[in-house]
């Protein structure tokens, strides 16, 4: 028997940036579901270091001079407020869907500067577990496909603030970073940060820059994960499944 299924949707996606009267330059090109263009492209820069904050945006769009074999709703450039270094791209990658770090040039490009993160709330061991159910719940476009990773934003109460859907999870996390930064509600310092599948050192990495004081996986954290988490002051949190959860790091925020 035969009959037709719907698949998660992966494009490619260009982001440039460019300061006043400079031409755009190509920062990155990374594999995305298309939605959120503008949350990820911003979100993107911020967490990579590569803007500061809101103020250095000054508009963000899909770009217009393209030719016309070119496809004009997979490039987006994100206009800046201040000049432009072509020096901070010239760590641009490739990232894939699974892997939002291929192709830096050094290793020492990968670590983000950025201080440890505050304090942060406690939370109760019963909201932490209904997370995940929560994040399932909202997920319109898994429903529909199978084949989509999650990353939602929690209050310290369970409450679900934010989601973002996206074939990689750290597109999605760029996603809800990014909206975040564009309704200038950063720091995000009363957050708990939930993604699907594992945590990767560069999820806890985006965290932190911005200032998401927790991380939960449903999967296990890699080794990376946990000692850049250590060193940033993030409680990061595996396999999240129902009442039970291990604790890899700052279990200070785990109420007991």
């Amino acid at each position: 028997m035969e009959r037709p299924d719907r698949l998660a949707a992966e494009e490619p996606m260009e982001i440039r940036a460019a300061g006043p009267g400079q031409e755009p330059r190509p920062v990155a090109v990374t594999m995305r579901t298309p939605g959120g263009d503008f949350e990820l492209a911003a979100g993107f820069l911020f967490t990579e270091g590569l803007i500061e904050g809101r103020a250095d945006i000054r508009r963000v769009s899909y770009c217009e001079d393209l030719a016309p074999e070119e496809q004009h709703y997979n490039v987006v450039t994100v206009e800046l407020a201040r000049a432009f270094d072509p020096a901070a791209a010239a760590r641009s990658f490739f990232a894939t869907s699974s892997c939002g770090i291929c192709g830096k040039s050094s290793l020492e490009a990968v670590e983000v500067r950025c201080d440890p993160v505050g304090p942060g709330p406690t939370v109760e061991p019963t909201v932490l577990g209904s997370l995940p159910n929560r994040l399932r719940q909202a997920q319109r476009l898994f429903d529909q496909t199978g084949g989509l990773h999650a990353a939602g934003l929690f209050t310290p109460h369970g409450e679900l603030v934010s989601l973002r859907e996206d074939v990689g999870r750290h597109n999605a996390v760029d996603k809800v970073v990014g909206e975040a930064l564009l309704a200038s509600r950063l720091p995000l310092a009363e957050r708990i940060l939930l993604v699907s599948g594992r945590a990767s050192f560069e999820i806890v990495q985006k965290a932190a820059v911005a200032g998401i004081p927790v991380v939960a996986a449903v999967s296990a954290p890699s080794s990376l994960a946990v000692d850049a988490a250590d060193r940033l002051g993030v409680t990061v949190l595996g396999f999240v499944r129902g009442r039970r959860f291990n604790v890899y790091s700052h279990p200070e925020r785990v109420a007991v």
